[in-house]
């Protein structure tokens, strides 16, 4: 009998090789495509949306930093349970860095996961806050542009057919008017959806988000959406479809903020910029509406009120992190290891100000690469239980973002047969590093 499907996603993710990774990968994609699987882009449905044709759900999109396969086919299994098709798997351009996830690596697990657990039909992955990073552009903008343009070439050569353009950092406050604090914002990701148009496999139409607002900076306004897309839409022209969506800041920060004993605060979320900001976005511009990252720390009874407002989209990742070394079942000596490894390796980023809870906290997502094969070669009954609490959490979140019997409308966006996915030798991403990534 050959190996199972959970043994080819071990291999491709403990495979120190990319050309040995991109061979697997293919043997996972025909197995996908074979069983009704494939990658594709959320785009129809998003403009669909921004017609007003439906809402009332959130899209949550969601990073897995470790465990990806196991993680992932807890996703599909909730998603079966409630006839959900309305959800993301993303990884942002850091993440791919420090938990030593490569764009192709991450898109086979996911495919691999809708295998395992039977899922059919369309898989939505994406590439988050593929971010300038603004001390490197204001140095070389050329080199720190060819950056982000190989990142996207590699992506999208590897079943990504969702993409964040997150410029917001290269936004300028210092400037009084509204186009000029904006300019390289909506510019380089208008010349970065160019791109992406340029080089999408013929017969999907890449989901682009921009960003107008950096995370954890000053709450997003009506006047700096309509600046932005003013400059957006002038230099991409009518030939060529625009985002789909815009991500905002409404209060929160990634990874939340961290109180000395280690906890994370409660913050207050704007949503009434949210509500306001998703109906412009589909009233004026014609997209789905706006988008919420670091939203996963937030208290439990703030995740009801994105449906609320009609959120087009809300980004999840650092509690799916914590709830791996904060579970009961994770080994303490390894913890131990992992902290030790921290204290020597991560030891720039621990400020005079942090007690030890608030450093290990803020710089344990570092380990997940160093340590990833530690991880993944947990005992399959540690991994289970592991896992089996973060599919709660999941089912958790996916009820209270009302995305319950999406799949019927998300079927009704997608091809009436699969797309079979053609993956190239993409271009090496020189630096994947900055900090957006929920």
């Amino acid at each position: 009998m050959g190996k199972d499907i959970e043994q080819i996603a071990l291999q491709l993710a403990l495979t120190d090789s990319l050309d040995e990774k991109r061979k697997i990968a293919g043997e996972i994609y025909n197995m996908a495509y074979d069983a009704g699987i494939y990658p594709y882009s959320i785009n129809d449905l998003y403009l669909a949306r921004g017609k007003g044709g439906f809402g009332g759900f959130t899209v949550p999109a969601i990073n897995l930093r470790s465990m990806t396969f196991y993680f992932a086919s807890a996703i599909f299994r909730v998603a079966k349970k409630i006839n959900a098709g309305a959800f993301i798997f993303e990884i942002a351009k850091s993440e791919m860095g420090y938990t030593d996830q490569k764009p192709i690596e991450y898109s086979s697990m996911c495919l691999a996961a809708a295998i395992k657990e039977g899922y059919k039909g369309p898989v939505f992955i994406q590439g988050d806050h593929f971010q300038f990073n603004a001390k490197k552009f204001a140095e070389n903008q050329d080199k720190e542009t060819e950056v982000i343009k190989a990142l996207i070439v590699d992506s999208i050569n590897s079943g990504f057919y969702n993409i964040d353009i997150d410029s917001s950092t290269l936004v300028d406050l210092s400037k009084e008017d509204l186009m000029e604090q904006q300019k390289y914002n909506y510019q380089m990701c208008a010349l970065m959806t160019k791109l992406i148009r340029d080089i999408q496999p013929k017969g999907i139409e890449v989901s682009v988000g921009g960003e107008i607002g950096e995370v954890g900076s000053k709450n997003s306004t009506p006047e700096e959406l309509r600046a932005y897309m003013g400059g957006f839409k002038k230099i991409l022209g009518d030939s060529k479809v625009g985002i789909s969506k815009v991500s905002i800041q409404t209060g929160t920060s990634h990874g939340g903020v961290v109180l000395p004993d280690g906890s994370v605060a409660k913050v207050k979320l704007d949503f009434d910029t949210l509500r306001d900001l998703s109906r412009i976005s589909r009233e004026e511009f014609g997209m789905a509406g706006a988008v919420q990252h670091g939203a996963s720390t937030l208290p439990d009874d703030a995740f009801g009120k994105f449906a609320e407002v009609d959120a087009a989209e809300v980004h999840l990742a650092t509690q799916f992190q914590n709830m791996i070394y904060d579970s009961e079942y994770f080994p303490k000596d390894l913890k131990e290891k992992i902290y030790k490894w921290l204290d020597k390796n991560a030891a720039s980023e621990k400020k005079p100000t942090m007690t030890e809870e608030q450093f290990y906290y803020k710089a344990r997502k570092r380990a997940l690469g160093p340590f990833k094969k530690d991880i993944l070669t947990l005992p399959k009954d540690i991994k289970g239980k592991i896992t089996d609490s973060v599919q709660d959490k999941f089912e958790f979140l996916f009820n209270k973002l009302n995305i319950g019997g999406t799949k019927d409308l998300v079927m009704k966006y997608a091809p009436t047969h699969p797309i079979k996915a053609d993956l190239k030798v993409g271009h090496k991403a020189a630096h994947l590093d900055g900090e957006g990534d929920d």
